[in-house]
């Protein structure tokens, strides 16, 4: 079982933030949008969905819907390892789990070692991009959670979450899935700030 890592501490006080690898990058989301992390697990395909919205999952009777953040980033296709997790989160009143390759750790983030977030030009996106962390020679993109998904996106979210379980025959995540969440290396918790993986059945 692999050892959830320190946490970090830079610049004094400021923010915590649970920060994740999709490839070479890292991006940060606030741990107080965090609910849990687990381990990849099978997914429950709902048709005429975006792609980036793999499917969902039932945890413990809540339809979450599973988004591939790599796909929602248009970054190219990466196989799921023993590294990938899923990042549970609340968004708007919906919990929604976010594939990503890696979980590195919990870091406090003193506000001064934040940056605002780049603008580049009409037609790109950045309200998402909360800030820009700088941790000694990183750069670890803040995310803003709430603005993650466009208003459309939240309404397919909204309709998927509000599946019954029971009616859909979504089974329950298993506990074989939830015990790789602990045991999966890069897949850490940490307990100092209640970000818990699920108890294995």
């Amino acid at each position: 079982m692999a050892e959830a890592q320190d946490n970090i501490t830079v610049g004094g006080s400021g923010c915590q933030f649970v920060t994740f690898c999709l490839g070479v990058e890292e991006y940060g989301v606030d741990i107080l949008k965090v609910q849990e992390i687990i381990g990849i697990t099978p997914v429950t395909k709902v048709p005429y969905l975006p792609d980036f919205i793999k499917g969902v999952i039932n945890l413990r009777g809540i339809v979450v819907p599973i988004v591939d953040l790599r796909l929602r980033f248009l970054l190219p296709v990466a196989e799921y390892t023993d590294r990938t997790c899923v990042v549970i989160i609340k968004v708007v009143e919906r919990v929604v789990g976010m594939v990503v390759d890696s979980v590195s750790e919990v870091m406090e983030i003193a506000e001064a070692m934040i940056d605002a977030a780049p603008s580049f030009g009409h037609g790109v996106r950045t309200d998402f991009i909360e800030g820009m962390g700088k941790v000694d020679e990183r750069l670890i993109l803040l995310l803003n959670i709430e603005k993650l998904f466009t208003e459309g996106e939240m309404q397919e979210i909204n309709t998927v979450s509000s599946t019954d379980v029971e009616a859909a025959g979504i089974a329950e995540t298993s506990g074989k899935a939830q015990e790789q969440a602990v045991e999966a290396e890069g897949c850490t918790d940490s307990g100092d700030n209640e970000l818990q993986s699920q108890d294995a059945v």
